[in-house]
Formats: structure tokens, sequence, C-alpha cells
């Protein structure tokens, strides 16, 4: 196991004024991929998307979320990746029926939705049609459409063997460059030329003097990225709160109980009768614990 996996690392072209991303999935993408027993299009998916969310996250200049969604009438219905600013990673996807390999066929008027909800401030939404052959293809025509920037996404996965690995890298003009036009389309097409391998297994400082030796390159400390579910009991006792008292009281006389299961990391929590009155008499102040 590469101790490069489950990091984020930034790097910056200064001379060319293009900055670059690479992150690596291992155990955060396993922790996703046991929430469901996906098939093998939907695991590789998923890969691709958590990738992305964590790419799209570090472009973040604020504490708050992203939630990179995919939805559509074709056999994957829905798919959604939530990251933080601390690169904390949750997701689960819908499917029906049998999932081809390919993207494309994937998707049924298929819409990619991105959620941009910072700490302090307005949230922001931008959609795009997932109309390419590719998530990545996608991906670009978003920051293309939305903030008119100049970017080269290259997603790969592994699924196969014990080990579960996921790959994303990120090039992108820097806001105030207008000029570095040709010195990205220079950078992209070498960044291209990275093998699904080479990204995957071999060490990130290899992987960028094998693309950029001849490039002046500054890369700085990674961030480590995880799975972590934000569900607690606290928070499905609000969502109870919203439910009608006595249809619970009517399901806890009936199994004892009332249990809400989180469909990201499948805890389970539970609440009686006295529970459920003193949610919703708001005296309901138990600390976050599963049950």
């Amino acid at each position: 196991m590469s101790e490069n996996n489950d990091f984020l690392y930034r790097y910056l072209f200064e001379k060319a004024h293009v900055r670059g991303e690479l992150v690596r999935l291992q155990k955060s993408y396993a922790a996703v991929l046991e929430a469901q027993d996906y098939p093998a299009p939907v695991r590789h998916l998923m890969g691709e998307l958590m990738a992305a969310t964590s790419l799209l996250t570090a472009t973040l200049k604020f504490e708050g979320d992203i939630a990179v969604q995919l939805q559509s009438e074709g056999p994957v219905k829905y798919a959604v990746i939530n990251g933080t600013d601390k690169q904390e990673l949750r997701g689960v996807a819908r499917w029906d029926g049998d999932v081809p390999e390919d993207f494309a066929a994937m998707f049924k008027k298929g819409l990619m939705a991105i959620t941009i909800t910072p700490k302090d401030g307005e949230r922001y939404q931008g959609m795009v049609s997932l109309d390419k052959g590719s998530l990545a293809e996608c991906l670009e025509g978003y920051f293309a459409q939305s903030e008119q920037l100049a970017t080269r996404v290259i997603l790969k996965t592994r699924t196969e063997g014990a080990i579960p690995l996921a790959a994303g890298m990120l090039l992108q003009v820097m806001p105030v460059a207008e000029s570095a036009h040709e010195e990205f389309e220079h950078l992209a097409q070498i960044t291209d030329t990275i093998t699904s391998e080479e990204l995957l297994d071999l060490p990130v400082q290899d992987i960028l003097y094998r693309l950029y030796h001849q490039e002046d390159v500054e890369l700085y400390q990674p961030q480590p990225v995880m799975f972590k579910c934000s569900c607690s009991r606290q928070r499905s006792a609000m969502a109870l709160a919203s439910v009608d008292k006595q249809d619970l009281l009517e399901i806890a006389a009936k199994d004892g109980e009332v249990a809400i299961n989180c469909q990201y990391c499948h805890a389970e929590y539970r609440f009686d009768a006295i529970d459920i009155e003193a949610i919703h008499a708001g005296q309901f102040n138990q600390p976050s614990s599963l049950s």
C-alpha cells in the first residue's frame, strides 16, 4: 500500500501561472464501496466521482462543503459525493438493473449538479449536462461554462483485487493569468501522457518528475483525505421532529422503536416512545452517539 494514498497534493507552475492537484484514494474509497454492493461500473464511477470531488473541494478558498451529484433517467439514477474543505468525503449511488461499462450509456437525460455551500455566505449551484464520453470531460465542460477557466481533469480507478484505488489530476489556469493559454496547453499535453498504472501506483514525487522534470514546479505539503459521515443521533432526531408524532408513536408501539438508517454509512439510530415525546416537545438533547 502506497504511503501516498489518501492524500491530496497541490503544486504550482509559477512561471506558467498554472496550478495543479493530484489525489489518490484507497481507505476512503474502500469505505464508500463498503456501504453498498455496487456493480463494477458503479464502483468505477464512485471512485472517479470521489477523486473529482476531492479535486474540486481543493479549489475552495473558504470553509464549506461541495456536493457533486449526478442524476439521470438511465441505469444510474443518482450518484453523489459530498466533500468538505477538510477533505472529508462520503457518498452513495442508486441504480436500476444492469449498468453498462460505457460512461455515456449509464445516463439518459443526465445532469451533473455541483453545489457549493460556504460556512459563511450564499449557496451556489452550477449544472452541466452529462453529454460527454467521460466524467472528466464533463467536469472540464463545467469549468469552461461556469468559470471560463481552461482546465484539464484526469480520473483513474482500479477495483480489481483486494485494494481499490482511485486517483485524479487537475490542471487549471490561474484566474489572473489570461495570457497563460499557451503554457496551459503545453502542460496539459504533458499531463495527458500519464498512464493509469503510473497515476495509481507511482510515488507522487516520481509522477511529477516523470511529467514535469523540465518545468519549474513547487509542491506543497499534502492534505489528508478521509471518509467521514456527518450523520448523528441528534441529526436523526431533528429529522424525526418534522414527522407527525402520532405516526411515529404508532410505529414505536408496533415495532418497539423507530429506526433510522444512514444511507451513507449504514449507522442505525433508534428511538423509543419516550424519545419521540421528547423530540416533539423540543427536549431531546442527547449527545450524538450510535444506538
